[in-house]
């Protein structure tokens, strides 16, 4: 059975990798790559393409492509689900952040979801398998995300859990209006809340990240 798949993954060396490791699938699937090295690149593809993908895999952390408001991988998917709905999408990322997971399950969901570090070449064969069968994949640190976590996280909405994740990347207080087309006033009071609910009375960028690491959600 011949599968079509899109990697989009900034990496060539990533990719001829998991062409080596799809390659020697005990299902019979005769694999045809086509392969984007950047979010512009793949957003031309996606939205230009004649061609049918059975799959496309997306690597998280790749060249942006701000012209199109496009930061990173997951940036891709509704693009993705719009121009291409019948492929099924396999989110890949070094990133274990609870937050940015939780994220991308409650905003894309996509069909497959694995942590790099969660799998070797077995995992991915029968992570591709499943996927292409209709099912969903998530490798093991998406399995488990904290239940707690889940309902914490609830009680912060995404512009808090982006201010968190922000702030835990190094960007200052000052420059986060910029990243979340927010007023400064507007941040403030966020910051404020979340102070409330991981119940700093008093403290700055580091007690929030030190509490927030505390309770797993960085």
């Amino acid at each position: 059975m011949e599968v079509n798949v899109l990697m989009i993954d900034d990496h060539k060396l990533i990719i001829e990798g998991y062409k080596s490791i799809l390659s020697f699938n005990p299902y019979g699937y005769e694999i045809k790559t086509k392969q984007a090295l950047s979010c512009e690149s793949a957003y031309d593809i996606i939205t230009n393409t004649t061609d049918h993908f059975d799959l496309v895999t997306i690597d998280y952390t790749m060249p942006a492509y701000p012209e199109k408001g496009i930061q990173n991988g997951s940036d891709l998917i509704p693009i993705i689900k719009k121009h291409l709905p019948d492929s099924k999408i396999m989110m890949l990322t070094t990133h274990s952040e609870s937050l940015l997971l939780f994220n991308i399950l409650k905003h894309h969901n996509p069909d497959g979801f694995l942590v790099k570090s969660d799998f070797d070449a077995f995992d991915l064969t029968e992570a591709f398998h499943t996927v292409l069968q209709g099912k969903q994949y998530h490798s093991s640190t998406i399995k488990h995300l904290n239940k707690q976590l889940e309902e914490k996280v609830k009680l912060l909405d995404f512009y808090n859990r982006q201010i968190i994740l922000l702030l835990n990347r190094g960007i200052k207080t000052k420059n986060l209006p910029e990243y979340l087309h927010l007023s400064k006033s507007a941040v403030d009071k966020r910051k404020a809340f979340i102070k409330e609910f991981f119940d700093i009375e008093k403290g700055n960028d580091e007690d929030i990240l030190r509490e927030a690491r505390k309770q797993g959600f960085i």
